[in-house]
C-alpha cells in the first residue's frame, strides 16, 4: 500500500465516523437538551484518553525510526574500520578482503533500500552472508598465519562487529509498531471524533472546528503509520552514511600494505660465520657464541663436520 492510499484509507475512516457523528446529532438535535450535559462529560474524558493513545503510538513509531538510523550510522562506521584494518592484512588476504568488503557495503545499500520481508530484502540478506563466510575464512587464515602479529586480530574484531550490526539493522528494519496499538489509535480516534461532532451538532455550531480536528488527527495517524514502514512511506531512514563510504572506497586505500617478509640484513654474514666457527671445533673444544651474532626468528641448517683424531 502506497502513501496516497494509507492517507485515503485513514481519511474516510476518520471523515466517515466525524460525518456520522454529525448526521446523528442533528437527528437527536430536538432532545438537546437532556443529552447535551452527558456528551460533554463523554467528549472530555474520551478526547484526553484518545490523546493519550495517540501520544504513546507516535512515541513508539519516532523511537523505531530513531534506532533503525542509529543502526544504519553504526553499520557504516564498523565497515569503514573493516576496511582500514583490512589494509594491514598481509597478502592475498588483503586485496580479497578489500574486494569482499566492496561488495558486502553495496549488498548492505540494496538492504537498506529494500521493503522489509520482500524477495529483494531476503536475496540481500542471502548474499551478504555469503560474503561474511567468504571474510570470516580468510579472517581465519590471515590469523593461522600470523597467530601473534596485531593486526589480523584487530580485523576479526571489527569484522566481527559489522557481521553482529547487520543482524541488529535486520532485526530494527522488521521491529514494528504492534498492530493492537495501531488498531486502537484508529478505533479511538474515529469513535472519539464521531461523539465530538455529535455533540457540536447538538449544540449547533462548531462544525468548522470538529473538520479541523478531524483533519488533525488523520495526518497524526498518518505520520506514525509512515514512520512505522521502511522503506515504503514518505518518511523513510536515510542510507546517505552507507553511499558516501561506498564513494570513499573508490579512491586507492590509504596504506599499500605491509611489505612481503625477507630475511634481514646481515643474516646470511652470522649464519656463514656461525658455520666457520663450528668447522674449527675439535671434538674436545668448547664453543661459545654471542647470542646477538644470529637474527632472531631464523633457523639454521647446519652439518657438524667429520672429527679426526
Amino acid at each position: 500500500m502506497t502513501t496516497f492510499e494509507l492517507a485515503l484509507l485513514l481519511c474516510a475512516v476518520i471523515f466517515g465516523a466525524t460525518a456520522v457523528g454529525m448526521l446523528a446529532g442533528r437527528y437527536l438535535r430536538q432532545r438537546s437538551e437532556h443529552l447535551r450535559d452527558p456528551f460533554s462529560a463523554v467528549n472530555t474524558a474520551l478526547l484526553g484518553l484518545v490523546g493519550l493513545v495517540l501520544a504513546f503510538g507516535l512515541a513508539l513509531a519516532v523511537g523505531r525510526y530513531e534506532s533503525r538510523r542509529a543502526a544504519v550510522v553504526d553499520e557504516a562506521n564498523a565497515i569503514g574500520t573493516t576496511y582500514l584494518r583490512a589494509q594491514t592484512l598481509a597478502e592475498p588476504a588483503r586485496s580479497r578482503s578489500l574486494d569482499l568488503l566492496r561488495r558486502y557495503t553495496d549488498v548492505t545499500i540494496r538492504l537498506s533500500n529494500a521493503v522489509p520481508g520482500s524477495d529483494d530484502a531476503n536475496r540481500a540478506i542471502a548474499d551478504g552472508a555469503v560474503l561474511q563466510r567468504q571474510l570470516w575464512a580468510l579472517a581465519g587464515q590471515s590469523l593461522t598465519r600470523s597467530p601473534t602479529a596485531s593486526a589480523p586480530r584487530l580485523y576479526v574484531e571489527t569484522l566481527n562487529d559489522t557481521i553482529d550490526l547487520q543482524e541488529v539493522k535486520v532485526a530494527g528494519l522488521n521491529n514494528r509498531v504492534p498492530a493492537a496499538v495501531l488498531t486502537v489509535e484508529i478505533v479511538g480516534a474515529a469513535v472519539a471524533l464521531a461523539l465530538l461532532a455529535l455533540y457540536v451538532a447538538l449544540v449547533g455550531k462548531g462544525t468548522i472546528a470538529v473538520l479541523t480536528a478531524a483533519a488533525l488527527v488523520t495526518l497524526l495517524l498518518l505520520v506514525t503509520f509512515d514512520l512505522d514502514r521502511p522503506e515504503r512511506g514518505m518518511i523513510q531512514v536515510p542510507d546517505t552514511p552507507l553511499t558516501s563510504l561506498r564513494a570513499s572506497f573508490e579512491r586507492p586505500p590509504a596504506y599499500a600494505g605491509p611489505p612481503p617478509t625477507s630475511e634481514p640484513a646481515g643474516a646470511a654474514t652470522s649464519h656463514a660465520a656461525f658455520r666457520s666457527a663450528l668447522q674449527h671445533c675439535s671434538g674436545a673444544g668448547s664453543l661459545w657464541l654471542r647470542s646477538s651474532s644470529i637474527a632472531p626468528g631464523h633457523v639454521l641448517s647446519l652439518s657438524w663436520p667429520s672429527m679426526t683424531s
